[in-house]
């Protein structure tokens, strides 16, 4: 695998069995698991371990997922606020709210150290991966690594409310939003009452 490659998964919707997937791949996806992280309450959607084999099919990483017991959930969150830290750190935040950056990495590649999920090509001639559920977190573990390493154009989203991060594959390299359906219609039309209310 060259550095610059990881893995992108099939152009599906956006929503996929309750979880989000804005992102444009799944190690940045990862971190949308945590909803509204900076509220007093976030929601957790990596609530049992059934649902990290739910996110592993959802997220196109493979349509049967194996089992995951408590310490792949706990595995699967570790990972998940290490990539949002650093993702944070790489965008001039104060520093990852949940420790430090050299924690962030130490988990990162503590995870992405793991045997990964093994690829095989399919007689449909897609690639199929297989493996235990450590294997598949370890697969998303590497390709953050792969991601955070290759330069990608790894942005924020504009919305104030927002905490979702995507991999930002416009033209231009000027996308503001994880989604033009959802934070960008709402910035559009909180901008347009605005202008209402002066009178413009």
């Amino acid at each position: 695998m060259r550095q610059d490659d990881h893995f992108r998964a099939p152009p599906l919707a956006e929503e996929r069995d309750g979880f989000r997937f804005r992102g444009g791949c799944p190690a940045i996806d990862l971190p949308a698991t945590l909803q509204a992280r900076l509220k007093p309450a976030p929601r957790e959607l990596l609530a049992a371990p059934e649902d990290v084999r739910r996110w592993m099919v959802a997220a196109g990483l493979t349509d049967r997922a194996p089992p995951a017991d408590e310490g792949d959930l706990a595995l699967a969150r570790r990972l998940r606020e290490a990539i949002y830290d650093l993702a944070v750190h790489r965008h001039g935040g104060s520093g990852p709210p949940g420790g430090s950056v050299d924690s962030a990495l130490d988990v990162l590649n503590q995870v992405a150290a793991l045997p990964a999920a093994t690829p095989a090509l399919s007689q449909a001639g897609g690639v199929r991966l297989s493996g235990p559920m450590t294997a598949f977190i370890a697969t998303v573990a590497r390709d953050a690594v792969h991601l955070f390493g290759s330069g990608a154009p790894i942005r924020q989203c504009q919305s104030p409310t927002c905490t979702l991060f995507f991999v930002d594959t416009s033209r231009a390299g000027d996308r503001r939003w994880c989604s033009m359906k959802g934070c960008g219609t709402k910035a559009k039309v909180a901008e347009f009452r605005r202008r209402q209310r002066e009178g413009g």
